[in-house]
């Protein structure tokens, strides 16, 4: 009983670690597509602008 106990303590923790991983992976994922957007409009005022400075 014991051994079923502590595979099923690891299994818990191992799901909590991949649920809390894939939340974070997921909202980092949402931030990349904001800053891919923000990139992509600055770099289209830039060229209607005509502005080259860095």
């Amino acid at each position: 009983m014991n051994i079923l106990l502590i595979i099923v303590a690891i299994i818990a923790v191992i799901l909590l670690f991949t649920g809390g991983f894939v939340q974070s992976l997921n909202f980092l994922l949402w931030v990349g597509i904001v800053l891919l957007a923000i990139a992509v409009i600055v770099w289209l005022v830039r060229m209607m602008t005509g502005s080259r400075r860095v």
